[in-house]
């Protein structure tokens, strides 16, 4: 008690003292003026920063905010800087959205729709165009092909392939070929265009932009040889924890941007062609639900491959909860349609 009381009145006496050394300072907590919007650059982070640059100056004069964009093509380090507030906002693949939903406090609020109108797209597996591999040589996992498979966050670089093509077929990427190499879809196009990989993953919304920004330098170049059923568009995914009036700026800017017969929305709608995006639709964490299906196949087909009956179970289990939430969601706008 007595050192406790000493302790009290010291610090007293010095709070005093140094309130004595000059006037008092209040500290009046600081607006935010600045959204930190987070890319995912399946090009180079140059391009993607030319393709981006419009619309968030867009951003800017609708928000009155400034907006300082994070690029980055590894999908996770966009879910990690989110999780340290270092981003407030940004466009996630479904994997890494549904991570950063997970692990960094993040919420789906919007999704990109496509221009074309088919609302989705496929993940796709590329060969050179002069090469006579078909899905069936593909998977005879005789380890003499080069094969390129996507970032482990990749929806359609990764999950999609495990998912609909090798878990089917009881095949491992990793013991199939000669050598597996990750990286990012426009890395994998230009490595089978140019025969550095026999065969690698990618995305129809990947090979279509490549033909839009490049004359399909490359797209020319390499053959579909097998797709996916068709995948949800790509979330935009804030913080939770945002500031509500920031959140509201946000919304209101995805929501209207590009709609309408304006000139202004007819040149926000050039904008987003670039990107193979038609613009943004309104959304909420239901629309992780086709991805968490997927993740929940793949590990159904995991255990059963193993041949492990109490971890099938428990796969299955995951899997049926996750279905049953999707048949009371599907009503919603915007869900995909059912994973088969």
């Amino acid at each position: 008690m007595i050192r406790r009381t000493l302790i009290t009145g010291l610090g007293l006496v010095a709070a005093l003292t140094l309130a004595g050394c000059g006037e008092k300072k209040v500290v009046t907590p600081v607006a935010k003026d600045t959204i930190v919007f987070s890319i995912l650059s399946t090009e180079s982070a140059q391009n993607m920063e030319s393709y981006w640059k419009p619309i968030l100056a867009d951003m800017e004069a609708s928000t009155g905010m400034k907006v300082k964009p994070f690029f980055s093509s590894n999908y996770s380090s966009l879910i990690v800087a989110m999780g340290a507030k270092q981003t407030d906002v940004g466009w996630f693949s479904n994997q890494s959205g549904l991570e950063a939903v997970r692990r960094s406090g993040g919420e789906v609020f919007a999704r990109t729709f496509d221009p074309s109108g088919t609302d989705g797209y496929k993940s796709v597996v590329i060969v050179p165009v002069d090469s006579n591999l078909t899905v069936e040589g593909l998977l005879k996992c005789d380890k003499t092909l080069n094969f390129g498979i996507g970032d482990k966050k990749s929806t359609s670089g990764t999950l999609a392939p495990m998912t609909y093509l090798f878990i089917p077929a009881s095949k491992k990427p990793e013991t199939c070929f000669k050598t597996v190499l990750s990286a990012s879809h426009d890395a994998n196009l230009f490595a089978v265009a140019n025969h550095k990989l026999d065969a690698a993953t990618n995305n129809s919304t990947a090979l279509r932009l490549n033909t839009y920004a490049k004359g399909g330098a490359q797209a020319n170049k390499v053959k579909v040889i097998w797709e996916s059923p068709t995948l949800p568009e790509d979330p935009i995914v804030w913080r939770k924890d945002l500031d509500p009036v920031v959140k509201e700026k946000l919304r209101q800017f995805f929501l209207t941007y590009g709609q309408g017969d304006t000139p202004v929305a007819a040149q926000q709608r050039k904008n987003l062609e670039r990107l193979s995006m038609g613009g943004f639709k309104p959304a909420d964490d239901t629309h992780l639900l086709v991805v968490r299906e997927m993740e929940a196949l793949e590990n159904v087909g995991l255990a059963r491959e193993a041949g492990d009956p109490a971890k099938l179970a428990a796969a299955e289990k995951v899997l049926a909860g996750i279905k049953a939430e999707r048949v009371a969601a599907e009503g919603k706008a915007g869900l995909a349609a059912p994973v088969n």
